[in-house]
């Protein structure tokens, strides 16, 4: 709760604007309970005409307007507190999500991030909406009350000082509850959700292996948890509103007796001071039973901002970009890049100076640490030793958009997002109708997108359902040539294509190495040969570097790795 309380006090202009609507609502209470008195007491005792007390109606009038003025004033102020709080959290998640790298970002579910990023931040929303101006006005108005009271009636002051203080006893109390039930509740929301993602992605597993029934059953148990955890805390909601209640009836009652004993009995008190005070005691202790309900929904947040703060510290595995501008990468060197995963592979010392321009080629057999290369190269992983040098600085000294404006990655299997088309091309790049169709046909799918209905506006599935692996391929080389980038990496392009596909795309790299650096996990035969420099790796180690032809003449592990195969189609 201390974190939430350090953010509601660095919103200064906010916070003064409460405490000025705090003051403000506690003279309007004070004053409402005059106006009514002085009526109430104008016409039954004093014997007044309605005409003589309707100023104080009209007053009275005006008072309620305020009051309720201020009341939407203060809520409102909460909201945009609230908001402009969730809003930063969402941006400071976003950004520790976007700089991680992908071990980083593969570690944990989906679903249990994203519930992270949208439920529990929305849940911290009530702390800043409810309770913050809530505690202001329960720490302005009562007092003023109280303080109004004990110059009228010093007895009843002190019945209020008394049990007052049994209210925040309760809260504190059921506080602590309500914090630890709200942490479950977000622990089981987290289970449900990541589980619920990973069961519709696999969905067409399941299916084939027929493990659909089982994943239902885990799911049912987790939403059914989820609930459960709900209800508990409905159930705190709802035993602590009770004991407020009763604790401030109670209050009131005693507060009440003492009033009428000393008006009727005693004859101690005259009954417009016993009336003003009769009406002030509900208004403090109704402060003090707001603040309770709210108090039950800012620890709830607490909970909530514990998880975020959690997936905030989570600094490991995150890549922190420098603030250095890059226009043009043009020398690009691997100086002693060393990689280890927690499983234990390792990439060791890998010296490579790339050319500018052409084709290089990234060989080895299955584990030896391909992709991995690949990624640390595209900025994706972080070395754990050694540095990738740019224009001959550490690319992390660099600002992050200015290399990936110059970098594309295409995968085995790319990514294309709901969407049309032409919107999975262009995939946020400003460009025009006839730069996107050049790019398409420079990927050779062009001729495929013109033989569709709405061709470029024709919208495909999430995943690219609809498309083959080729017509992906494809996609993502359009927005290659569209990106019109320094440096292309591949992995592994062409693995699971017809022959006919795979030279659509050989056409379109010989294109992109004209004026860009095309780096490939390759994995046949024709693909290698075509390349102007191959780095060949096994376990993690670069053995050997040059063409083909001094590869086979030079390297016996070279060429073992393709006798194996016959010299032939793949690896």
């Amino acid at each position: 709760m201390k974190t939430l309380q350090k953010l509601a006090s660095a919103e200064k202009g906010r916070s003064y604007a409460l405490y000025a609507v705090a003051v403000v609502l506690g003279l309007i209470v004070i004053a409402q309970a005059y106006f009514i008195v002085s009526i109430v007491d104008g016409l039954f005792l004093a014997n007044q005409t309605f005409d003589q007390v309707m100023p104080f109606l009209i007053l009275l009038f005006f008072v309620l307007l305020i009051r309720a003025f201020l009341s939407y004033t203060s809520g409102k102020i909460g909201v945009q507190l609230a908001a402009n709080v969730k809003a930063n959290y969402r941006k400071k998640l976003l950004d520790v999500f976007g700089s991680r790298t992908l071990i980083g970002t593969s570690n944990g579910q989906i679903g249990s991030k994203m519930s992270v990023l949208l439920d529990a931040v929305d849940e911290i929303d009530s702390f800043f909406s409810k309770y913050v101006p809530q505690r202001i006005v329960t720490t302005i108005v009562p007092l003023m009350i109280l303080i109004v009271i004990f110059t009228q009636h010093v007895y009843s002051g002190l019945i209020i000082i008394v049990t007052a203080p049994f209210i925040p006893l309760f809260m504190a109390i059921v506080g602590g509850m309500t914090q630890k039930k709200s942490e479950e509740k977000l622990d089981r929301l987290n289970e449900f959700s990541g589980r619920f993602l990973d069961t519709v992605q696999g969905l067409e597993s399941l299916k084939l292996y027929r493990r659909s029934t089982e994943y239902k059953q885990l799911i049912r148990k987790s939403s059914l948890d989820f609930r459960d955890a709900t209800m508990d805390i409905l159930k705190v909601a709802f035993t602590s509103s009770l004991m407020l209640e009763f604790i401030s009836m109670l209050a009131i009652g005693l507060v009440a007796l003492e009033l009428g004993l000393r008006l009727v009995v005693f004859q101690q008190i005259d009954f417009f001071t016993a009336f003003l005070i009769l009406l002030l005691v509900p208004e403090f202790f109704n402060s003090m039973k707001e603040l309770g309900s709210a108090f039950h929904s800012g620890r709830s947040s607490s909970g909530a901002a514990e998880k975020i703060e959690q997936e905030l510290k989570k600094e490991e595995n995150t890549i922190v970009w420098g603030k250095e501008p890059l226009h043009t990468p043009t020398t690009i060197q691997l100086k002693q890049i060393g990689f280890q995963y927690d499983t234990g592979f390792e990439l060791n010392g890998i010296n490579v100076t790339l050319p500018s321009t052409g084709q290089v080629a990234i060989v080895g057999k299955s584990g030896s640490g391909k992709t991995t290369l690949l990624n640390v190269m595209s900025g994706l992983l972080s070395p754990s030793s050694g540095n990738v040098m740019v224009n001959g600085k550490p690319l992390f000294d660099y600002r992050e958009k200015d290399w990936f404006q110059h970098v594309s990655y295409i995968t085995q299997h790319p990514y294309l997002f709901a969407g049309t088309i032409e919107e999975n091309i262009t995939l946020g790049v400003v460009a025009t109708k006839e730069e996107i169709k050049k790019a398409a046909r420079l990927a050779r799918i062009s001729d495929l997108i013109d033989t569709l209905p709405n061709g470029y506006e024709t919208y495909i599935g999430e995943g690219g359902r609809g498309l083959s692996g080729g017509e992906k391929q494809r996609i993502a080389l359009a927005r290659a040539f569209l990106k019109n980038p320094s440096i292309i990496l591949f992995d592994e392009p062409t693995t699971g294509l017809d022959l006919e596909t795979e030279q659509l795309l050989h056409d379109s790299i010989n294109q992109l190495m004209k004026t860009s650096l095309v780096m490939t996990v390759a994995h046949r035969v024709q693909t290698i040969k075509k390349a102007d420099h191959i780095l060949f790796i096994e376990q993690g180690t670069l053995l050997a570097e040059g063409t083909h032809e001094q590869l086979v003449q030079t390297s016996s592990s070279y060429r073992d790795l393709f006798r194996l195969h016959g010299g032939g189609k793949e690896q």
